[in-house]
């Protein structure tokens, strides 16, 4: 099993306890991940600041109901991360009387997104067709696993081996990245 699925889900389980060094190793640990995600969906520094805090909020707050079927926590807290921006997106035009950003409003491929996660996207690129489409659906435009499944074809099961082996391909070029 992958090491950091154990982390993950040891973390998962102190975070549930109530244990306050746990969300500061969480944070240690994904925030800066966390942070460049919100700077493709979040237009101002503020924004991505109030997203990754609200993230890591979520994160203590349902810590206790955590359920993580691939036993890592990144792909949850991006989620997270991205219906936080599409809430705030949303108070953001109700304030200003605008129409949602296309790139929250439906999954959609703008140039901008695609510059300032040109890395990301080069790896899922590099994928097997159906690894990639899996990416695709379940992190950039937030499908759950089961929807994934639906859409393509395949079992749950499937989805989660092909999710896990194309996550540890894409830590090993975050890591790379952040180094």
């Amino acid at each position: 099993m992958d090491n950091t699925a154990d982390d993950d889900a040891g973390l998962a389980r102190r975070l549930a306890s109530g244990d306050r060094a746990a969300l500061a190793t969480a944070f240690d640990r994904f925030a800066p991940t966390l942070t460049r995600y919100a700077w493709a969906i979040a237009g101002s520094r503020q924004d991505v600041e109030e997203l990754v805090q609200d993230t890591f909020l979520t994160l203590w707050q349902r810590a206790d109901g955590l359920q993580l079927p691939t036993g890592t926590l990144l792909p949850w807290l991006l989620v997270v991360c991205r219906n936080h921006a599409k809430n705030l997106a949303r108070r953001n035009a109700k304030h200003a009387g605008d129409e949602l950003p296309a790139e929250l409003a439906a999954p959609a491929d703008t140039t901008e997104s695609s510059d300032q996660l040109r890395w990301v996207r080069d790896e899922i690129a590099a994928l097997p067709e159906t690894d990639r489409r899996i990416c695709e659906l379940c992190l950039l435009q937030g499908h759950s696993y089961g929807e994934a499944a639906q859409l393509l074809g395949l079992s749950v099961g499937a989805v989660t081996q092909r999710v896990s082996r194309s996550r540890r391909r894409l830590r090993k070029a975050v890591r790379h990245d952040e180094h």
